[in-house]
């Protein structure tokens, strides 16, 4: 049940609320054989707090009144069981006032006072709140570190990043700031996967700020973390996107191939279509028409075989400009209506 509930939470922290759900679950059904009421409490609110992040608020709340009816009227539930209560009970979509009364517990612990603010954070997302829940996350994050959790503080702050970019009402310099301050607890970190995904997600944060040198060094580290080949084409794709934005258009070249590869290899066609049209981009720049219609090709078929049919009209689009520069403009019409 330990090892269950702790991965739960880490799951919980980093966002994945499926794998937290059945995590919580697990160590829920495993209480029931177990003679301690304050424990199947315990599993009860972390199973319907999982419930209420993943967006099923009445499910969750069954299993949050669950928990306060296993103390058997012992002593008054917690705040942060009320807190998700009152999440559950309003769906997240009128709950405005429940943090404020959680504030004014000024005594609980540093790490308790971090997690519940997580689920705060989480909760705000589901009320598509995004600068509240920025502030829930940094604010989870300072209580980690007070906690001495330096991991658990630089997820709090990438995930206070994205939403400050989601919420679009912070400054560049502020979100900046935060970026950096994960940036230098994850050299520290000593789980390579889980280095690896913050250097990734501050990566994608910089491209959105697009600052494409960061960027490209963040995917980079991330890279070097040794990911699995999922994430690896990912982040090979990412670094070429960072390189082609910087114009580094040579240098994108290697970086797009290997990603098509490795996508190609995994049977990820659509992803290989948007390398291939990376690559393309970064021939045409370097007046490789030839070697650019090649690619759009590629990645038209990729595009057709996975039914995106954006793709499909960029790549067509690609491929009129590839033959109008190679002089024939006979066939650049015919893929420009293609387009159409």
């Amino acid at each position: 049940i330990e090892g269950l509930t702790r991965a739960g939470h880490r799951a919980l922290v980093l966002g994945d609320g499926q794998e937290a759900v059945g995590c919580f679950r697990k160590a829920f059904v495993l209480s029931r054989s177990v003679e301690s009421p304050r424990l199947r409490s315990a599993c009860a609110f972390n199973l319907g707090a999982a419930y209420v992040e993943t967006g099923k608020p009445r499910k969750g709340l069954e299993f949050l009144l669950q928990s306060q009816s296993s103390l058997g009227g012992n002593g008054e539930p917690s705040r942060g069981l009320y807190f998700s209560i009152e999440a559950a009970r309003e769906g997240l979509q009128d709950f405005p006032k429940a943090p404020e009364r959680f504030d004014g517990d000024r005594t609980a612990q540093a790490g308790s006072r971090a997690r519940t603010r997580v689920r705060m954070g989480c909760c705000y997302l589901g009320m598509r709140e995004p600068a509240r829940a920025a502030r829930c996350f940094l604010d989870a994050a300072r209580c980690f570190a007070a906690a001495a959790s330096p991991e658990a503080a630089a997820v709090a702050l990438s995930r206070a990043s994205g939403s400050m970019l989601q919420s679009q009402g912070f400054g560049t310099a502020e979100i900046t700031a935060v970026l950096a301050q994960c940036h230098s607890l994850c050299g520290s970190i000593r789980d390579a996967a889980l280095r690896g995904k913050l250097y990734s997600a501050i990566g994608l944060s910089y491209s959105q700020l697009h600052i494409f040198t960061l960027a490209a060094e963040s995917f980079e580290r991330a890279l070097a973390s040794g990911p699995e080949q999922h994430r690896a084409a990912a982040l090979l794709q990412n670094m070429g996107a960072a390189h082609n934005a910087l114009g580094s258009f040579g240098t994108a070249l290697g970086w797009h191939r290997r990603a098509a590869g490795l996508h190609g290899a995994l049977g990820n066609r659509r992803a290989q279509g948007q390398c291939f049209g990376n690559l393309a981009y970064a021939c045409s720049r370097l007046g490789n028409h030839e070697a650019a219609a090649e690619s759009y090709l590629h990645a038209l078929q990729a595009f057709r075989d996975s039914g995106d049919v954006q793709g499909q009209w960029q790549a067509c689009e690609g491929l009129g400009a590839a033959y109008f520069h190679l002089g024939d403009p006979h066939r650049a019409i015919g893929h420009y209506k293609e387009a159409l």
